[in-house]
């Protein structure tokens, strides 16, 4: 987790909403991805779907049933399909997402049992930390907007 963590720092200097994720694979990270829609200028750039996209390719296949995702915060309702396409077996995530998250804020998608996918979700690692980073991210975004 502490490597999402510090993929959301990345988007973070990057003027980014930051958000960190890592696909992990026999204890090994084979994906990494922070949130950069602003730099690609493209809504679906987000740290799950860059991180799920490089864990494919390298594995060379769509299917990571045997990966785990580590997010800094609960991923959205595209984010939440992606891992359930992927069929990622485990998703650990830091802080809630109230106005958007779909893995228990606004929905839960990954355990509602409408699919056959068994996925095991656990929240609150790097809760704090996670949360803080979006604070600070969002209070600067605020002050900057007021002070010009």
């Amino acid at each position: 987790m502490y490597a999402a963590l510090q993929e959301a720092e990345f988007a973070f200097e990057k003027d980014e909403v930051p958000i960190g994720a890592v696909v992990v694979f026999e204890n090994r990270i084979i994906g990494r991805g922070h949130n950069q829609t602003q730099m690609l200028n493209d809504s679906t750039a987000h740290a799950e779907m860059l991180a799920i996209t490089a864990a494919s390719n390298h594995l060379g296949s769509k299917i990571l049933d045997k990966c785990d995702i580590y997010i800094t915060v609960e991923p959205c309702v595209m984010c939440t399909g992606a891992i359930l396409l992927s069929r990622i077996k485990n998703v650990y995530f830091g802080t809630f997402e109230p106005k958007q998250g779909a893995a228990g804020s606004q929905y839960n998608l990954l355990v509602d049992n409408k699919y056959n996918i068994d996925i095991k979700v656990y929240s609150g690692i790097y809760a704090e930390e996670s949360k803080n980073l979006l604070q600070s991210f969002f209070k600067k975004k605020r002050n900057f907007t007021t002070d010009n």
